[in-house]
């Protein structure tokens, strides 16, 4: 995740084949949005 932070322009998280968050990699990582993103990354981070 440190790497799509430091070199990305924009993320995009997935679910299922359908996009639910998109945006700046180190807003969506620091601030998500929706619910089914904070579950991922709190896996993950």
């Amino acid at each position: 995740m440190g790497f799509a932070r430091e070199v990305g322009d924009q993320l995009v998280f997935m679910d299922g084949g359908v996009i639910v968050e998109s945006g700046d990699p180190r807003e969506v990582l620091a601030n998500p949005q929706h619910e089914r993103t904070k579950a991922f990354l709190s896996k993950v981070l």
